[in-house]
Order: structure tokens, then C-alpha cells, then sequence
């Protein structure tokens, strides 16, 4: 079987998790086909979805959009095993078929084990979850094994020491969050390198954050990169020689044209972009924010209902546009009809249990309940 680093010549994928939505708070499927058929179109072919991903419906829209109207052959499609909603062992072969149904496939040319911390890794292993990977794999329902992670890079150490026989890792890097202790994503891309693992890069754009930074910051990167601010940040990731393919979950076709414009013809970053991309972290870090990438992980769980990333989205946007204005009107369309408030929160910390980004959620949310109610 060909190495997992063979499939890819341009190293842009389609990340399934912020697709476009329409008026009816539905997928867009229409502005979705018609960025499908640009991908494909600009010489990109990997596909990255979830089973958790727009309330389970990301894979099967990527069949009506991708598969039903595409040669298999034309693209790579990668889903994933949640591993923090499996219960039992069994449960991996039933969700493993109804993604395949979902999709409307045979095979996955990349399957991950999907957002792996220090508890989910142990759950998992008990769970056999790599042996059974490995299975698929040998079986043809699976090209490619590898895992998303969400920890440190002792955690990460300890995985790939324990299984070597994973083709590759699917880590969270970007320029902001590069030297972050809470996240380490320049140890853990070491520690990738160091066990001969390639690397899938995610939220390269931090959910969006770095794709408009402060005024300042703005400022900088286009007399000194002469690009837009999400285009240092692909490239930034991209420029990794480690990394073989960089996800964007593109919400709109217009996202989609400048992405693929930038990667056609990629070029790395020299020493004066690095540079700038380290002046661009310490304007950011002028200012306090909430590290929220928006992946709604919390969300299902609370049973209050509240809608944790919007209310830290709009937090951080007043906290750095809002001149110490806090838009009450915004807040209140986000807390409409069945949706809690942040005051409502009953501490039970079922949202900090699954949050990639370890935020003391139960905290900011009293903040901003004393900020907007």
C-alpha cells in the first residue's frame, strides 16, 4: 500500500465542520456543490467530515454533494470514531457502518479515532479502538489510520509509543496558539516528527480568530505580507515540512476561492513572515479574550441549553471592538426562544469535561452574565 504522504500534492482539504448555512438554518447544499466543484476543480481532492459534525448531518451531505455526483476515484474522503460518545465497544462497529451509510461509501481512504485527550485515550484503548482500526484497515474499509488529538505533548508521546502502527495525526496548529502552554502545538508537531508521523493540521485559522485580528494587527500583516490575515495563517501551517495537508472549514465559496488562490502554487514562508506572525501573537495578547474555537463540543451536553461559543464569540468581539460596550441586543438574539442564558448555567461542568481548549467555561460564563444581563 502506497505511504499515506504520496496522496497529496497540493496540501489544502475541505474541512466539513463550518460549512455555509442557509436562511432555514440548514446546510446550504446549493453554495456547498458549487464549493465542491471549485475544490475539485483547483486540483484539491481530501474531504474532512465527522460524526458529530452540523448535528450529525455533515456526512450525509457530503453524499449528496461529493459522492453521488463524483467518480470515487477523484477524491479523498475522511471521517472520524467518536471516541466521547462511545459506550461500550460494540458501539464502534454500529457507528463505523452507519457512517458508511451516511456516506455512501465502501472504504474511507482516512479514518481517525476522533479527539483524543489523556481520559478519552484510556477509554478508547480499553475499547480496543486501535486494534479495531486495524482491522478495517486490513479488511479495505480503511486506507489510512490515524487519530485527532486534543492534549499535551507528554499525552502524545505516550499514544504513539504505545501505537506505532498509526499512518498519521491530526493535530490543532496555528501561529497564535504555536508557543501556548495550554495547547503546545510546537511540542506536539515535534513529538509528530519524531515518531515519523505526517501531520493533518486543524484549526490553522484558530475557529476564524485569526482571520481578523485587531486594527493594529491588521495593519502589519498587509504593509508586511501584502495578504490577508487567514492567508498568514495557512501559510504559516503549510510552510511546516512536517505538515501534508492543512484542513479550512470554508464557510462560503468566497473563503474557498482565496484559499485555493493561495495553495495552487504554495510557497513557503521565509524568516521575515515568521517574524511578522510573532509580532501579530504579542498585539493579540495585549488584549484578553476567551480561547473559544468555536467547535460546539459544549453544547450537547449542557442542559440548560445555553450556546456557550456564540455568547464567548460576541464577548470577544465587544472585548476588542466594542470600545467597553457590550452589545445587549446580540446577546438576546443568541438566548431566543428554547436557548439559555449565561446566568442560567447550574455549574454541573459537563461543557469543561469535553472542551478541547480546557477553558473554565462555568467561570467566563458568570463574566459575561454579569457583562450583558
Amino acid at each position: 500500500m502506497a505511504n499515506v504522504r504520496d496522496l497529496f500534492s497540493k496540501k489544502l482539504g475541505f474541512g466539513l465542520m463550518r460549512m455555509p448555512i442557509g436562511a432555514d438554518n440548514k446546510v446550504d447544499e446549493k453554495q456547498v456543490c458549487d464549493m465542491v466543484d471549485h475544490f475539485l476543480s483547483e486540483g484539491f481532492v481530501y474531504f474532512d467530515t465527522a460524526y458529530v459534525y452540523h448535528s450529525g448531518e455533515s456526512e450525509r451531505v457530503i453524499k449528496r454533494c461529493l459522492v453521488d455526483r463524483y467518480d470515487r476515484s477523484k477524491f479523498y474522503l475522511a471521517t472520524k470514531l467518536p471516541s466521547f460518545i462511545i459506550e461500550k465497544e460494540e458501539d464502534m462497529d454500529r457507528i463505523f457502518n452507519e457512517q458508511l451509510s451516511k456516506c455512501g461509501v465502501d472504504y474511507f481512504d482516512l479514518y481517525l479515532v476522533h479527539a483524543l485527550n489523556a481520559k478519552e485515550y484510556e477509554k478508547m484503548n480499553g475499547f480496543k479502538a486501535f486494534e479495531y482500526v486495524s482491522e478495517l484497515k486490513k479488511a479495505g474499509k480503511v486506507k489510512f489510520m490515524g487519530f485527532s488529538f486534543h492534549d499535551k505533548a507528554e499525552v502524545l508521546e505516550k499514544i504513539l509509543t504505545e501505537h506505532p502502527e498509526v499512518d498519521f495525526i491530526q493535530l490543532q496548529i496555528n501561529y497564535y496558539d504555536w508557543e501556548k502552554p495550554d495547547v503546545e502545538a510546537r511540542l506536539c508537531y515535534e513529538t509528530a516528527v519524531k515518531h515519523g508521523k505526517p501531520v493533518i493540521v486543524m484549526e490553522p485559522i484558530k475557529g476564524g480568530s485569526l482571520a481578523n485580528p485587531l486594527e493594529e494587527a491588521n495593519k502589519l500583516i498587509k504593509e508586511e505580507f501584502g495578504n490577508t490575515p487567514s492567508a498568514l495563517a495557512l501559510s504559516f501551517v503549510a510552510s511546516l515540512d512536517n505538515v501534508m495537508m492543512v484542513l479550512s472549514g470554508m464557510s462560503s465559496i468566497e473563503q474557498m476561492k482565496e484559499n485555493t488562490a493561495l495553495m495552487k502554487d504554495f510557497k513557503p514562508l521565509g524568516e521575515k513572515e515568521i517574524a511578522l506572525t510573532k509580532k501579530i501573537v504579542e498585539i493579540i495578547d495585549s488584549v484578553p479574550t476567551i480561547p473559544c474555537t468555536s467547535c460546539k463540543y459544549c453544547i450537547d451536553g449542557c442542559p440548560m441549553k445555553i450556546r456557550i461559543n456564540a455568547f464567548f464569540s460576541l464577548y470577544n468581539k465587544d472585548l476588542k471592538f466594542g470600545n467597553g460596550k457590550f452589545d445587549k441586543a446580540g446577546y438576546e438574539r443568541i438566548a431566543k426562544d428554547e436557548f439559555g442564558k449565561a446566568g442560567q448555567c447550574v455549574g454541573c461542568g459537563a461543557c469543561e469535561n469535553v472542551c478541547p481548549q480546557h477553558i473554565t467555561i462555568r467561570d467566563n460564563l458568570k463574566k459575561i452574565a454579569e457583562c450583558y444581563e
